[in-house]
């Protein structure tokens, strides 16, 4: 419920992690989708055009092929019309008379009905006469060769006659300056006993009987050719065709200029041929079924595949609009899944963080409006000493114990501050203290309050705190007393110390500084007896009230930490036999820098000193681990050995204010206040020079860091192991800088 409130109000996150993270596995995996859905839907929408093209290709071949069988019938019936109008010809009764009685009379007037014939008939375009060996006697027009007939159709060689009437192949003649494909038609003129007395020849247009039944075929725009089965196109070629393969005279040969059509057309009889650009609709007609007279020729049509694309332009517009939104869509419902199982993935993140969170270390309960509980965990249970079953549907008020004014102070106090904390007692319920906490939930007007309580065990903290105040009641006494860190800063004294070294406030003080004597040069020598025999007693010599020599007897017991270093030092001073001080002895010991023996020590030294002494410090981190000395465990004495060894001649030249301290078993810092990085590298290479002339140079690398602003000794300490490890790794310098200049 927590967790549900939290993502509907829109809260700030607790963690990053709460919000919606789009990975790089999610973005590569919605790429692909994309990706994938964008070549899908372009290769649909392609081939969809495509197949709606070719469709529109089959639709138009269909209806072409069926107005070329309409056509080749049309064309059949009128050649099979024109024999019986020549047959009619031939039986005409003025023609009967002139071969009866030939006469100029009888002949003009046989010419002059033949001239109202072919003047009224467009397709036909001449009739002559022939005499019985076939030579040319008359006709209607000089359009035509005067030759004889073939032999072939003459007397006994022929193989026809009577009623019947010989249709020829198609031809060409120059008319009006134009070639004019025609076929002629000849009947034969007999006597009673069956001799001929003449040939009745008509001439027939086919390029005027194709433009006579076109009309009804289809429109003018539509191409329609006409071939013999050599291939020679014998109409279609008046105007120029729209695409080049096709023959743009009469005669010309489609078998020369498209091979691959005329190939598939002279194996069948009908068919459809898609070319680069146009389609072919072609069917082959018969003229005339009679023997030795059949005329077998093609009827062919095509349309540009640009055309067939024009009139699908439309369509072609409408599905690529529709691919267009069909693919916004699916983007869209791409990104919306990836959205939702993101968000939801959030959501279940988020009620899992807050379920971890409700059910921690910390007891928590949520109250509804009517303060009501509605839901706690165990360890609220626990620390309310009830069962998790009793604790549903409880009020809190009497939970917490408090009475009406009480309990209607913390709700007014949660209506201003959103929050309200104290410590409240459980000893009769549970014997425990808990700390209460209780948190108003942020909501909308629409929504309900509900409060979230959380319990901490703060028992142990009040023992913690009463023990404390007993210590403090028994530490206020007439003796001196302090607690002293490893490194003899003051942490806790009592009223009589300092008002025995006449201080105010012990932030910043050091033991040794405060004591007027020599402790600081003894005191590595004084933690070293702690740490052996847990305590040190002897009389310090201080002056801390007066010019008067005051002699005290000092008490330093040490307290120790599990890895055997000194923790706390508790020192108690008492008034002593006063002695001269040791500089009128003549027993002064100079000031020399002691080794500090932990991090911690050396962070405290490097924390007390002043802004411009650390702001300009150095610090060298020295490695005197030579190669051959760690190949076995029984070498770590030896380097303890050598390590002594070094760290005391370092000891005796190290300048004052330098502070040596251990870091790692073979490795020493140096902190350098007031130096620069050049003077730390004059330091380094005087210091490596020294151990090389007594033999403990070998195998000792040096790294230099310089200070850096906001920086704390860890990240100092890092900067100088990075240079160190440069050290290491070049192999010709054994001291090497980094993070040596200011930002």
């Amino acid at each position: 419920m927590f967790s549900i409130l939290m993502l509907m109000q829109k809260l700030p996150l607790l963690i990053s992690t709460q919000g919606l993270h789009w990975s790089t596995q999610r973005i590569f995996s919605v790429a692909t989708q994309i990706i994938i859905l964008l070549i899908s839907v372009i290769l649909m929408t392609n081939v969809i055009i495509t197949l709606g093209e070719r469709r529109l290709q089959e639709d138009w071949a269909t209806q072409r092929y069926s107005e070329l069988q309409s056509v080749g019938t049309l064309i059949a019936d009128k050649v099979g019309f024109q024999q019986f109008r020549t047959q009619m010809f031939a039986n005409s009764e003025l023609l009967k008379r002139y071969l009866t009685i030939p006469s100029e009379v009888r002949q003009a007037k046989l010419q002059q009905n033949w001239n109202v014939m072919t003047s009224n008939i467009p397709e036909l375009l001449d009739i002559a006469l022939f005499d019985p060996q076939g030579k040319y006697k008359f006709s209607t027009t000089n359009d035509f060769s005067r030759e004889p007939l073939p032999p072939a159709l003459l007397g006994g060689a022929r193989n026809m006659g009577g009623n019947e009437v010989y249709t020829s192949p198609l031809e060409f003649t120059p008319i009006a300056g134009k070639l004019e494909p025609y076929l002629y038609q000849l009947a034969w003129l007999e006597n009673p006993d069956q001799t001929v007395r003449g040939y009745l020849v008509s001439y027939q247009s086919m390029a005027r009987m194709l433009k006579s039944i076109k009309p009804a075929y289809s429109s003018a725009e539509s191409p329609l050719l006409m071939l013999d089965t050599q291939g020679l196109i014998y109409a279609g070629a008046e105007s120029r065709p729209t695409i080049n393969r096709i023959p743009d005279t009469m005669g010309g040969s489609l078998r020369q200029t498209y091979p691959a059509l005329w190939r598939k057309m002279s194996t069948s009889n009908f068919g459809q041929f898609h070319g680069d650009d146009a389609t072919f609709v072609y069917l082959k007609i018969e003229l005339t079924t009679q023997y030795e007279t059949r005329r077998e020729y093609y009827l062919v049509s095509y349309v540009r595949n640009d055309a067939i694309a024009d009139n699908f332009s439309q369509w072609r517009n409408i599905l690529i609009f529709g691919a267009v939104v069909l693919t916004l869509l699916a983007l869209s419902l791409i990104l919306l899944s990836h959205s939702y199982r993101i968000g939801q993935r959030s959501r279940a993140y988020s009620i899992q963080l807050a379920n971890r969170l409700f059910h921690q270390d910390i007891g928590c309960i949520i109250v509804n409006d009517n303060n009501r509980v509605i839901t706690a965990n165990d360890q609220a249970a626990k620390l309310l000493a009830m069962p998790i079953d009793e604790l549903s549907d409880r009020n809190l008020q009497r939970i917490l114990q408090f009475e009406d004014d009480q309990y209607a102070a913390i709700m007014t106090q949660l209506e201003t501050d959103k929050r309200w904390q104290q410590e409240v007692d459980f000893e009769n319920l549970s014997g425990t203290s808990l700390r209460v906490t209780i948190t108003g939930a942020p909501r909308t007007p629409k929504e309900s309050k509900y409060l979230l309580v959380t319990f901490e065990d703060v028992t142990e903290l009040k023992q913690i705190q009463h023990q404390s105040n007993l210590n403090r009641l028994l530490n206020d006494s007439s003796v001196a007393c302090a607690l002293v860190q490893a490194n003899g800063d003051l942490e806790l004294v009592n009223e009589a110390f300092m008002q025995l070294v006449s201080i105010h406030d012990i932030a910043g003080k050091n033991l040794t500084e405060l004591l007027n004597n020599d402790l600081s040069s003894q005191w590595s020598r004084i933690t070293q007896q702690i740490m052996l025999q847990g305590s040190w007693k002897g009389q310090i010599l201080c002056d801390p009230n007066s010019n008067e020599n005051t002699c005290l007897q000092a008490t330093l017991k040490g307290h120790l930490d599990a890895a055997g270093d000194i923790e706390h030092i508790v020192c108690t001073l008492e008034q002593a036999q006063k002695r001269a001080l040791l500089q009128d002895r003549g027993d002064f010991i100079p000031h020399r820098s002691t080794i500090l023996v932990n991090l911690r020590d050396l962070d405290d030294y490097f924390k007390s000193l002043s802004d411009k002494s650390r702001d300009s410090s150095s610090l060298l981190l020295m490695d005197i681990t030579a190669e051959s000395m760690l190949s076995h465990m029984s070498d770590i004495g030896q380097l303890e050995s050598r390590q002594k060894e070094v760290e005391i001649h370092i000891l005796k030249s190290l300048p004052v204010g330098y502070q040596m301290s251990h870091w790692q078993l073979g490795k020493l810092i140096v902190i350098l206040p007031d130096t620069s990085s050049d003077n730390a590298h004059h330091f380094a290479v005087k210091t490596l020079g020294s151990l090389n002339e007594i033999g403990l140079g070998a195998g000792i690398c040096m790294g230099i860091a310089s200070y850096q602003p906001r920086q704390n000794l860890e990240q100092y300490l890092s900067n100088a192991e990075i240079a160190l490890k440069r050290a290491k790794q070049i192999g010709e310098q054994n001291i090497c800088q980094a993070y040596t200049r200011q930002p």
